[in-house]
This record gives structure tokens, sequence and C-alpha cells, in this order.
């Protein structure tokens, strides 16, 4: 009977439809929606990775060296003490309290941890208030204040899940129909083209001049404006990436005021993404697009803007934490309690991504106890970041068929690699794009893993890659003459 009751059961499983979600019944979006910085070079990266582990000997490299993220501390970088510190003792209670905590840790740390403890209600472990602790909010406001110049409102910040949960939140909010647009620069970081797909939205590509450090093009702004509303597209907004990713360029503080002048009399949302805003390399300095806007007075006062920041970045690069903000100015206060309105419905971002946010923004002063070696390390980092990026373009430079523009900024390349004739009609024949080709046997030969330009966008005809210069300078130094051997191989195997 038993045996019975089983094949009666079998019976039933065969006859059964096949899988509620298939590719044919999901949301299109999602399947239309492509996010390079973790696609197909580096997914076939994660394979090598897996196969050297178990002992494959076919690479003539015994490691992936993993330069299509930025991601400091997967590659060496090590975490800021000081921020390590206060984060253990505000989730350790017991550590903090302990009577022999001050063998252990420096006085200031005891007191940072202790008042962020005693403002955080039920510790790391509870909600907070869907914006975000406030006396951090407050801590934010301050950070932006001191920069800029010009009052902030803790009201008007919202403490998120890294920048990119941020951009959703505002992109949900922003796409209403599916004629609405977004301008985006191109190349761009992917996560918007991503989320306009993803909302049914349009995107709006505006290039970058090259030619000029990959500066703003204004004429450019003003085709790709006319062309979609010449569509019926309705452009909504205009998203700036400052310092930029993938190309490292800092644009200077005219571009910056033209910018603005366009959004208001294009009646444009300006979207400010700036979580690179401590990753300056040259003599040519951040500007915050706040402080732009306050500085060209009365008539921006109700200027629409949203800047973005991140604990991903910088010189803290805790990227696992999901730390940020967005501080949102001169948006319609009805329209601000449909943005608290979806906060909410994500209850609150994580309290260790909030905490890591108020370290950054607020780190120890002249005269605390942490402050020599807080500096010592921070500066250790970025004097690093700084030769290595001169590193990269020099050496890029170097290669003929490169070129590179100034890395002012950011913590990426984004070189011009040109492609021979036959290698883009392999790759046309492969069903890839020829950046893609260049890309995965750049991987397969040398073990080094960056991003097709074609992931970013780039004009037509044109061909890039993205790499990174987080490593550690040893490694990178032997990454960047063996992608300058596998240049050579490449260009010969298709002459």
């Amino acid at each position: 009977k038993i045996r019975t009751f089983r094949t009666f059961l079998r019976s039933l499983h065969t006859k059964m439809p096949s899988k509620v979600l298939t590719l044919d019944t999901i949301n299109d979006p999602v399947k239309t929606m492509e996010y390079a910085v973790r696609g197909t070079v580096p997914q076939a990266a994660d394979k090598i990775t897996e196969m050297i582990a178990k002992g494959d000997k076919t690479f003539p490299f015994e490691k992936v060296l993993y330069c299509n993220i930025g991601n400091p501390h997967s590659v060496g970088q090590k975490p800021i003490t000081f921020y390590r510190e206060v984060m253990s003792l505000v989730d350790n209670v017991a550590l903090l309290e302990h009577p022999k905590a001050l063998e252990f840790f420096k006085p200031d740390v005891l007191a940072r941890a202790a008042e962020l403890k005693a403002n955080m209600g039920g510790g790391t472990g509870a909600y907070s208030h869907s914006q975000g602790v406030k006396f951090i909010r407050q801590d934010v406001a301050k950070f932006i204040e001191k920069r800029d110049g010009f009052p902030a409102n803790p009201d008007d910040i919202f403490l998120t899940a890294g920048a990119s949960t941020a951009i959703f939140r505002i992109f949900q909010t922003l796409i209403a129909k599916p004629t609405d647009a977004i301008l985006i620069p191109i190349p761009q970081y992917p996560i918007y083209s991503a989320a306009v797909t993803l909302l049914s939205g349009e995107q709006l590509g505006y290039q970058m001049d090259e030619d000029k450090g990959w500066g703003l093009d204004m004429p450019e702004l003003r085709r790709v404006m006319a062309a979609g509303r010449a569509k019926g597209l309705s452009p909504k907004a205009l998203v700036i990436i400052n310092p930029g990713n993938p190309v490292g360029n800092t644009l200077s503080w005219d571009d910056l005021v033209e910018l603005v002048k366009f959004c208001q009399a294009e009646s444009l949302v300006l979207l400010a993404d700036e979580v690179y805003q401590e990753n300056i390399y040259t003599e040519k300095p951040f500007h915050s697009l706040k402080k732009v806007v306050r500085s060209l007075g009365a008539d921006f006062d109700d200027f629409e803007l949203v800047s973005f920041h991140s604990t991903s970045k910088g010189m803290i690069g805790e990227c696992g934490r999901r730390g940020g903000y967005m501080e949102i100015c001169g948006m319609d206060t009805k329209v601000v309690q449909q943005i608290y309105k979806l906060a909410s419905s994500g209850l609150c971002s994580n309290l260790n991504g909030q905490i890591m946010c108020d370290l950054m923004l607020a780190p120890p002063k002249k005269g605390d106890a942490s402050y020599e070696s807080f500096r010592a390390e921070y500066d250790g980092i970025y004097n690093g970041l700084k030769r290595k990026s001169q590193m990269l373009y020099k050496a890029l430079n170097a290669i003929d068929g490169i070129t590179c523009q100034p890395l002012a900024g950011a913590m990426y390349a984004f070189p011009n690699i040109d492609i021979p004739a036959k290698a883009i009609a392999e790759a046309k024949k492969q069903g890839m794009t020829p950046d893609g080709l260049y890309a995965l046997s750049l991987l397969e030969e040398t073990g080094i893993c960056g991003i097709p330009g074609s992931g970013f966008g780039q004009r037509e005809g044109t061909y890039h890659m993205r790499i990174t210069f987080l490593p550690e300078e040893a490694a990178l130094k032997a990454a960047l003459a063996s992608l300058e051997k596998h240049h050579k191989m490449f260009v010969a195997k298709y002459a």
C-alpha cells in the first residue's frame, strides 16, 4: 500500500504543470535590465576562481585580480581602526561598559561609542526612525554645513543602505509613466540605466566629451533634450556623477553652474551622485552641487536637488556596511512625504551602515586621542590611491593603441582602446561586443578582470574598458605589465 501511494504521489508530480515562474512569466523589465559591473566578465572571473581553487592549472596565472568593482577591502585596503573600534563597541555594549575597557580602547573611542549608543534607543539590533537615527542625521547636516558654508536641515536627510537604495527610491518617485525620461551621462554607472529599465521609464543618454577630459558638453545636452521631447518623452530629471564613475573626471565650478541653470530652465530635478567626493588626486577640487545651487542666490532657493553620498568609497571603503545618505532640497513637502512613505516600507536602513556614515562624516579631531593614528591611516590610504592613479594613467598611455584621460578623481580609469577590424568581426560572429571580446581575452590570458565599456555606454565606434586602481601597488604594477603584453598579443592575433 505504501508503495502504491508513493507511485500515486509521483504520478501527481509528473502531471503537475511546469514551474510557475519561468522566463516567459516573470516581469519583462527584470529580464531586460543589465548591470555590467557584475555581468558576463565578472561571472567568468568567478568561475575561473572556482576552477583554480579546485586545482585547475589551465590558466597562465594563479589568481584572478578583480579590477571590475570599487570594493576596496576585497583587494587589500585595510579598514580604518577608529571606525571599526567604535563600531565594535556600539555593537557589543558589554565590551563598552567593561571596567577594563580603557586598557584596550582610547578615551575618544569609548566616548564616541557611548554617545552613539545613548542616541540609538534599542541599539544596533533595533529599528531606527525610517529616515535614520536623528542624532546621526544631525551630524550629517553639520558635515554638509561645514563643507558648503550653507545651512542643512536634518529633516531633509535620509540615511540609506548605500547610495544605490537612495537612487532607486528617487527613481521610483520620479518615473510615473513609460514616457517619463531621465537624462543620464554617457559613460554612466549602470545602476542608472538599470533603474530606468526596471521602472519602465526612458533613458536619455548625453555624451560627456572625452577629448576635453570627459567634460560637460552643453550643446550635446540641449540636443538630447530636444530630441527626447520630439519623440514625445517627458524629461523629468538629470543625473550627474562627480567625481566621475567610470571616467575619473572632476567637473569645474563653471560647468556645474551651467548645469544648474540648464536644469532650472528645462524644469529638471538634478540628481547629484557625489560618492567619490573625497577621492580627488589633482589640483582640480570637488565642488558640491548643493554649494553651487546656494551660491546662485534667491532665484534658486526652490531648485530641486537630490545629492547622494556613501560609506563605500572615499578612504573608508566600507562597502559591505551599506551606509549612505541622500539630501533632498527644494522639493514639494507633499512629495517628500511620499518618499518618506517609501522609506517606511523598508522600515529603516541598517544601523551599522548608519553608524559608519556618522563616523565617516565626523572623524576624530585634532587633539583627540585617536587623531594622530587616524590621520596616519587615512593619509596612507589616500596617498596610495593617488600614486596608483598616476601609475595607471602613465602605464595605459604608454601602450600603443590605448589612450586614457587624466584621472582626477574616483577609483577608475576608462581607457579608449583601438580594437582591430578583425577582432570587431570576430566579436560580431560570437554575438559579443568588441570590447567584451577584449575584456574576456584579458581575463583568460592574464587574470585581470575589467568591465567592457559597452556596459557603461560609449560613443558609437569607440571601445573602452573600466579598470579600478584599488589593488595593492605591487599587484597593480604586475597587472599593468600583463595588460601591455596582452594588448600587443591581441592586436597581433587580429591584425
